[in-house]
């Protein structure tokens, strides 16, 4: 789970992340957000904001991870919901995690 949290960091670094309800809202609707990932822990309706956005602009989205490792390695504090904003980090990511959890995830 630290690799794949570790590439959002990366993609954080690189400026190809964006984090929180309302940056990620703005992502997925201008057509940058290129995978969704929210946490576990986020409340059910920002769930459900977030999986109905992304039904609508057809934006791969996930569960993945905790409020608290979201915020730690995306930029500070806990975090419902990041997007990575690039094709290449968002296809390795995804790989990661299919590779980890298998791809009905």
């Amino acid at each position: 789970m630290n690799n794949i949290l570790g590439m959002l960091g990366l993609a954080k670094r690189a400026g190809l992340l964006s984090s929180g309800a309302f940056g990620c809202e703005e992502a997925i609707k201008s057509g940058q957000a290129k995978l969704v990932i929210y946490a576990q822990d986020a409340s059910d309706n920002t769930k459900k904001t977030i999986n109905n956005s992304c039904s609508y602009y057809k934006v791969p989205c996930i569960e993945f991870s905790d409020m608290e490792s979201l915020g730690r390695y995306s930029g500070g504090g806990d975090k419902a919901v990041v997007t990575v904003n690039d094709e290449k980090f968002a296809a390795a990511i995804m790989q990661k995690i299919e590779m980890v959890y298998g791809k009905d995830r």
